[in-house]
């Protein structure tokens, strides 16, 4: 008699906000991804249907919630009450690019707290667990009841820069919020870091670089971050680190979302080379040859399988610190 997991066969389906993904980390697992449709109607109604069985197996559905992102929200919703009616054992959502990270607090009067709703909206539609990348605040995590695995693309990002043997690196964060996971950027390679001060004057997506705390005269430098959206930021703050001095400025960001005229600008800009992940599917515009892509598929790959298997995923992120040269 054959052993059947308790948790169900593995089975993954694609949702159409990432087909591609889902495709590159279906081949590093090796397995077929399970056949479903997508159909949107003239005036914006989505259906979707599991065109194969699914009982009892455990099911990762991957859809980004990137743009279009009510559009992708929602047919991630219809996705896991379609596989749980259609008694799928467990349904995890697997979110590449979670937009809506960006609510993640009450700083004004009177406004949403976007992620929160978003959270108790994918629990309502019945999903078992989540798995997302570089939420942009980890406390995201406590806002469901579910478990969420967080993954991080710095391990990734870090292994493409550290085999282009950049000298005299040191690591950028733009602003103060991302300082702790710049620090773990710069304890992964190994080098030594800074931190820019911007500020947002309104809800504009324009930020202004204030101040520069660290010394990178002479340095070619590593500007990191979770996500760019019109890439003013990291523009902005790129001159900032040129005219104190740095050589070539370089920036690893994981999900590029890249409004229109985001990728012309940083094309245009001082950017020597910007290293991006797979997370986010659509382009508003072709990116510039400053502009690389760096797969997380394989990350995905060994993350779906230690759920699937239920072995540890915080093994795939050692952080031990790398001795600077």
């Amino acid at each position: 008699m054959s052993f059947q997991a308790p948790q169900g066969d593995l089975a993954m389906m694609a949702g159409s906000a990432s087909p591609q993904l889902a495709q590159a980390i279906a081949r590093e697992l090796g397995l077929p991804l399970t056949p479903g449709q997508a159909q949107y109607f003239s005036e914006g109604n989505v259906f979707v249907r599991v065109l194969e069985n699914v009982r009892g197996r455990d099911v990762f559905v991957i859809q980004g919630v990137h743009y279009p992102v009510n559009d992708n929200f929602m047919e991630l919703l219809f996705w896991i009450d379609a596989l749980k009616r259609a008694s799928a054992q467990q349904v995890t959502a697997v979110i590449p690019f979670f937009s809506y990270a960006k609510g993640d607090k009450k700083d004004e009067p009177r406004v949403s707290i976007r992620a929160r709703v978003c959270a108790d909206a994918i629990e309502a539609a019945g999903c078992d667990r989540v798995l997302t990348m570089d939420l942009h605040s980890p406390q995201i995590q406590g806002f469901f009841h579910i478990p969420v695995d967080h993954l991080y693309s710095r391990h990734v990002l870090c292994e493409h820069v550290r085999k282009l043997a950049i000298p005299d690196l040191a690591v950028c964060s733009p602003d103060i919020g991302f300082a702790k996971d710049a620090v773990a950027f710069a304890n992964l390679l190994g080098v030594p870091m800074a931190i820019g001060h911007k500020v947002r004057p309104a809800h504009d997506e324009k930020a202004v670089v204030l101040e520069l705390i660290g010394d990178v005269r002479d340095k070619n430098v590593l500007l990191v971050d979770d996500f760019t959206i019109t890439g003013g930021t990291l523009i902005a703050m790129a001159d900032v680190l040129k005219a104190r001095g740095a050589k070539d400025i370089y920036a690893a960001v994981t999900h590029a979302v890249l409004s229109r005229g985001a990728a012309a600008r940083i094309g245009a800009s001082s950017i020597k080379q910007m290293f991006v992940t797979d997370t986010i599917e659509y382009r508003m515009e072709p990116f510039p040859p400053n502009i690389s892509v760096v797969s997380i598929a394989p990350l995905f790959a060994q993350a779906i399988r230690s759920i699937h298997d239920r072995t540890s995923i915080s093994g795939l992120f050692p952080e031990r610190p790398v001795p600077r040269k």
